[in-house]
């Protein structure tokens, strides 16, 4: 996690937060000056950020909203207030409607950022200021500071490339909150491949079984919002286990990028999570992200510690020979 400290200051009407990265500041100025680079981190998990427009230049705008598990847009705006290359950026970052006009009854603020290179590679550091202590009190009753922090452990990623960052680590599994959870597989393979092997029944029959010794004896696929999926296995032969299986309702689709759904154990109540998929490919591999909102701490670990994790790197490992083949 890049952000190693965040400071409120009442009295200054700021938040300042400091991120440390393992890559220069020439890297890192390109992820912020990027708009393809910056939306992979700018929102946090759940919260994926899509910039619309982009004018780098002191004066001028970036209009971008950020997209909820369930497809409502929160919309957001900068003016490009300082521009010193390399070094340091001054935006007014205001809150818009879905035309890109400014929300005036919501605060705005300046936001700075500073580029400083370090023996270790580089330091951002991002003072926002606001106009009254009202307002930075409403930003953070609004979460912002949760959000920045999560919303910057995506970054390493970006920095780094798909490929030193996750290729050949198997399936990792980071603990974001008491009931978020974030699970990560690099794939050899383009996006569109790895979505259809995540919506073709035909091709989920072959990966999607976990240990072996199980098989897929039900497949529904939900490709349109609203929808239920339903998935169920069983053990084959002298396998010991009890069959089981996953249902739940398609809540928001972005082909070939994104899904989200509802998930339970079928036949019953709950308890339930929202499990939120997400695709990215660079360099012909695509890495797939999976954010989990449990309703508890306790259904958290509980579900952890099932196995859960072990079971989809098993069919991961799958995937990718089905996809190489």
């Amino acid at each position: 996690m890049p952000v190693t400290d965040v400071i409120t200051s009442p009295e200054d009407l700021t938040i300042r937060v400091i991120a440390d990265f393992a890559h220069p500041v020439d890297r890192v100025w390109a992820a912020y000056s990027d708009p393809r680079q910056l939306e992979r981190f700018w929102g946090p998990p759940s919260w994926p950020a899509t910039f619309t427009e982009w004018d780098h230049t002191v004066g001028d705008h970036a209009q971008y909203h950020m997209t909820s598990p369930q497809g409502e847009k929160a919309y957001g705006s900068w003016e490009f207030l300082e521009i010193d290359p390399k070094n340091r950026f001054v935006v007014l970052d205001s809150f818009a409607d879905e035309h890109g006009n400014t929300v005036e009854d919501l605060p705005a603020m300046r936001a700075e950022f500073v580029f400083e290179p370090t023996e270790q590679g580089s330091r951002l550091t991002t003072v926002s200021s606001f106009t009254s202590l009202e307002a930075l009190e409403q930003v953070l009753s609004m979460g912002v500071v949760e959000g920045l922090t999560l919303a910057m452990g995506q970054i390493d990623a970006v920095l780094e490339g798909l490929r030193a960052y996750a290729q050949g680590k198997g399936t990792r599994t980071e603990l974001l909150s008491d009931t978020h959870v974030r699970i990560t597989r690099l794939i050899d393979g383009s996006r569109e491949l790895v979505w259809r092997a995540h919506n073709d029944p035909e091709l989920i029959r072959k990966w999607m079984l976990g240990p072996d010794g199980w098989e897929m004896t039900t497949c529904e696929v939900a490709t349109a919002v609203g929808e239920t999926f339903h998935y169920a296995w069983a053990p084959v032969g002298d396998v010991e286990g009890q069959p089981f299986g996953f249902e739940g309702e398609l809540l928001f689709v972005d082909e070939p990028s994104r899904a989200v759904t509802t998930e339970r154990m079928a036949g019953t109540p709950g308890p339930q999570t929202i499990n939120d998929l997400n695709l990215f490919e660079e360099d012909g591999a695509t890495l797939i992200t999976t954010v989990i909102e449990y309703p508890s701490l306790e259904v958290r670990d509980m579900i952890l510690g099932t196995g859960m994790a072990e079971g989809m790197e098993m069919s991961y490992a799958r995937l990718e020979e089905l996809l190489s083949a």
